[in-house]
């Protein structure tokens, strides 16, 4: 008999053993059954609550993302000037829960996904547009060319992520940071 009212929670459940999986096996070597396992569930029943495993890494992405709304909304509350804003969208975007080793993998599959998978190019598309948008909110009243610098910003941003994914400079949240950081007060003060 099924059990009422569980369905959240095992598609949660679900989400967090892809994030979780992406970071030990990576999407190439990610199998349904091994998610459901580390959900502790059965393969059938993960199959029952997203049809297949392109559905579970896109269900796996809107929740990192979700997270990362989440973040970078609760750090703008608090921003009055524009270059307050700046900082705290670029603090968001390295936060402990953002940078985390299997968060980073996921962003990883994530851009490899949204090569050959419509529903998460269009994903990617819209988190590059928000970004790209919160971004040039602060910078119109601080630079001559905003729409340059917030794609330079968005670059090293995603920049970042790879390095982080593909391990070459093991780098912390706080020195992402700084890099992002340093990055716009020189291209700010020239």
């Amino acid at each position: 008999m099924p059990r009422i009212g569980m369905e959240p929670q095992r598609r949660d459940a679900l989400v967090r053993a892809t994030i979780s999986e992406i970071a030990v096996s990576g999407a190439a070597d990610i199998t349904v059954a091994r998610i459901a396992r580390r959900a502790g569930m059965s393969p059938a029943l993960a199959h029952h609550y997203f049809g297949s495993k392109d559905n579970m890494l896109l269900a796996a992405m809107r929740h990192v993302l979700f997270v990362f709304a989440a973040e970078v909304r609760g750090a703008l509350v608090m921003a009055d000037t524009p270059r307050e804003r700046l900082t705290a969208i670029v603090r968001a975007c390295f936060a402990p829960s953002n940078f985390r080793d299997e968060v980073v993998a996921a962003w990883l599959n994530f851009y490899v996904q949204a090569q050959r998978e419509g529903q998460t190019r269009r994903l990617l598309h819209i988190y590059h547009a928000r970004l790209r948008s919160n971004l040039m909110y602060a910078l119109r009243p601080l630079s001559d060319d905003p729409e340059r610098l917030a794609e330079g910003i968005g670059a090293m941003i995603d920049g970042l992520y790879v390095r982080q994914a593909l391990r070459r400079d093991n780098l912390t949240s706080a020195a992402s940071t700084d890099l992002v950081l340093d990055y716009i007060e020189k291209a700010l003060t020239r």
